[in-house]
């Protein structure tokens, strides 16, 4: 093949997945965890329940940005060579299918799995017995009518506002005397309720459970009395959330969010979901009044809004059916309980793994910080944080106590900014400098510093992640995190606050690489690096373990470097625009995905460097987003020790045979063959080796013998 000197061989689009095909790969890679026999059964429930949750928001977000490009008449084409409107038919077939395969598994898989185990799922309310009915009727009455609000669609009322994922039933009404037309009227199933109603249990019986909306659906004509009801539906509708600011033109950016997020209830309507064997002159009413097409239309069998099995796996008396395989977060060997946090770190670099690891030293470290006399400042960036943070806490309380407090919130962390918004308006409160992100930018970056006065002068210690900091997450996520107090990167710390409240740029940079203006070419430097390295003859070789990959300049990147012959091994939980198995290239990259018990999250990279090897972990992604449009924070790992974890970390998951599923040349997951091979979850490889690190740590507290020094005449 020609190629021009510096033109890449690799730029046609045939060479790239599309992102968003790519995703409903990833989707349905939960979903199989939600099929798999070797999952406990109520795990399979809340893969199930995940998969629901991820589709609504990549409607609410993907799904609708490019329903706003085709409005707009935008046709260019991405990076796999499709216009808007081609991805949007393409997804079209390929989410039908998804939900198709989510109610496949739900009823003939999961329904009489719960049976079999105890627990009986009402489908229908006329399926109740004589009792349950008296039951159901009377909980009804004293529970749930008191909250209702019917509401009638006639020539004086018009259509209601329908909100963004309300779940509502639909009713075609005609008046008691039979007079007059056919009307339509609705009631919202109201969110403030529990949907899983428990029926009262019977000796020696399954547990009996029926959802709130049939509940409400076998006593709708207690809420029109003077009319009969023709027939009834429940129907959910996704609106676009995805809202765009104008950060300029915007003079007080917390207004302006509090008003975009009220809008967000009611955007334009993408989706609607009704249940299969809706009435047609019902549905022809709702689509009319919502202007949606019919490819927009999910004709569900089952239970609309799939979220609600979270709840149902918190049922109580079902624990046997649930996962017990995965311990909880052990304590860190080198933070031993009530340790003194800075002496620890000032012994040298200490690097955490989430959720294997606790969290609590984080909090700790903020907490330590706060009470602290010789503690001058604390500095740090919050993305998304629990709803009743610790950290949040330690942070006014640092203010309280007359630290210099600066906390820069991102307003912008999408479904997040109602919760931030109320954590800024706290902190001011409690006398804390509040940074509202940058303009144009997202902070994405997890970075803390504490400035403390000590006796040899100022010490600088820096926490760096590549998570958010949110204590309930981090049981969920993996992640890892360093502690340090080495010059260099506090150094830099110093420097990226500085950047984010004063805007002035250093000139360069100790240890950090910083988006959007460096991080991006230290990338695709560190990749060419290795690519000349083979060139050379030498051995080149990368390792990467991402969210996602879907930025151009990166994969055109490794397909050269591949290329060249350096071994490229690719651990990506998410998106992947990547294809594998292109001529010339062939097996030198390979592409694994690890969907498990927690969500891995982690950011690690390995680059040999002809012997020199050199580790990175950041809280960025290989996304234009996060390499151009936010700003984010890679920081390299050099204690040997800590080294040697992290390239456990991904030696580990590169074994996986068990949650491991396995990017083919053809552009699907399959997962590892098993035949001959042992059997590795990395996940719980980790949580066993945290299990015993812990119980080594311990066993040498209790071990440890005092001799009395003795004096001698």
């Amino acid at each position: 093949m020609n190629e021009t000197k510096g033109e890449s061989s690799y730029k046609d689009p045939s060479n790239y997945i599309n992102r968003e095909l790519s995703w409903v790969l990833f989707d349905k890679r939960v979903l199989g965890e939600a099929r798999d026999k070797q999952n406990p059964l109520f795990e399979r429930l809340k893969f199930l329940s995940i998969t629901a949750s991820n589709l609504d928001e990549f409607f609410m977000v993907r799904v609708a940005s490019l329903k706003d490009m085709v409005n707009a008449g935008y046709e260019k084409k991405d990076i796999a060579g499709m216009t808007p409107l081609q991805q949007l038919e393409a997804l079209n077939v390929a989410t039908h299918s998804l939900v198709k395969e989510q109610y496949s598994i739900y009823n003939k898989t999961l329904l009489p799995l719960l049976l079999e185990n105890g627990l009986r799922v009402i489908r229908r309310h006329e399926e109740l017995t004589e009792e349950e009915g008296k039951f159901v009727d009377r909980f009804f009455e004293e529970n749930v009518y008191p909250v209702l609000t019917p509401m009638a669609v006639d020539s004086s009322r018009p259509f209601p506002l329908i909100r963004n994922k309300s779940l509502n039933i639909g009713a075609l009404v005609k008046k008691k005397n039979g007079e007059g037309e056919l009307e339509f009227a609705t009631v919202q199933v109201p969110s403030v309720l529990q949907r899983i109603v428990v029926l009262p249990e019977e000796e020696g019986k399954e547990k009996t459970v029926i959802l709130l909306e049939e509940v409400i659906e076998r006593n709708i004509q207690k809420l029109f009395l003077n009319y009969d009801i023709v027939c009834s539906y429940p129907f959910r509708i996704m609106r676009n959330a995805d809202f765009s600011l104008d950060e300029d033109e915007a003079e007080d950016l917390l207004k302006e969010i509090e008003k975009q997020l009220k809008k967000r209830q009611w955007g334009q309507a993408i989706r609607l979901e009704v249940e299969d064997g809706i009435d047609k002159r019902l549905l022809a009413i709702i689509k009319a009044e919502l202007s949606i097409g019919d490819g927009d239309i999910y004709r569900i069998d089952g239970p609309l809004d799939l979220t609600f099995l979270m709840k149902m796996y918190g049922l109580s008396g079902f624990d046997a059916l649930k996962e017990q395989g995965y311990a909880k977060p052990q304590p860190v060997p080198q933070l031993p309980a009530d340790c003194n946090i800075f002496e620890e770190i000032s012994k040298g670099d200490i690097l955490l793994h989430h959720p294997y690891e606790t969290f609590t030293p984080v909090v700790d470290f903020i907490r330590q910080a706060a009470r602290d006399k010789d503690v001058l400042a604390i500095k740090q960036t919050l993305y998304r944080v629990s709803g009743n943070s610790p950290i949040i806490a330690a942070l006014a309380q640092a203010a309280e106590n007359g630290k210099q407090v600066t906390v820069l919130v991102e307003l912008k962390a999408r479904f997040d900014e109602e919760n931030n918004i109320v954590w800024a308006k706290m902190l001011e409160k409690a006398g804390c400098h509040v940074i509202y992100g940058l303009v144009g930018l997202k902070t994405h970056s997890k970075i803390t510093l504490v400035v403390r006065q000590e006796e040899d002068g100022i010490r600088r210690y820096v926490h760096l992640g590549t998570g958010n900091y949110n204590d309930a997450t981090a049981k969920l996520y993996t992640d890892v995190g360093l502690l340090t107090c080495a010059e260099p990167i506090g150094e830099d710390a110093t420097a990226v606050f500085n950047m984010l409240s004063g805007y002035s740029e250093p000139l360069g940079w100790n240890k950090l690489s910083v988006a959007p203006l460096w991080l991006k070419d230290k990338f695709l430097y560190l990749i060419n690096r290795e690519k000349k390295n083979a060139e050379a003859g030498r051995e080149g070789h990368i390792i990467a373990k991402v969210n996602s990959l879907c930025d151009k300049d990166i994969i055109e990147a490794l397909y050269e470097a591949g290329a060249a012959g350096v071994k490229i091994e690719l651990i990506i939980r998410g998106i992947c625009c990547l294809k594998t198995g292109l001529p010339g290239i062939g097996r030198n990259i390979t592409v694994r995905s690890i969907v498990g018990n927690f969500l891995e999250h982690s950011r690690i990279f390995y680059f040999a460097n002809d012997g020199r090897e050199e580790f990175y972990c950041a809280s960025a992604d290989w996304m234009p987003r996060n390499l151009e449009r936010r700003v984010e924070i890679m920081f390299p790992v050099e204690e040997p020790v800590l080294r040697e974890k992290l390239m456990h970390i991904l030696t580990t998951q590169l074994k996986d045979t068990v949650k491991a599923s396995i990017l083919t040349a053809e552009g699907i997951y399959e997962k590892v063959d098993k035949r001959g091979k042992e059997l590795i979850n990395s996940q719980q490889t980790f949580c066993r080796e945290a299990v015993e690190a812990a119980r080594v740590l311990e066993e040498a507290v209790n071990h440890r013998v005092f001799i009395p020094e003795m004096h001698h005449e």
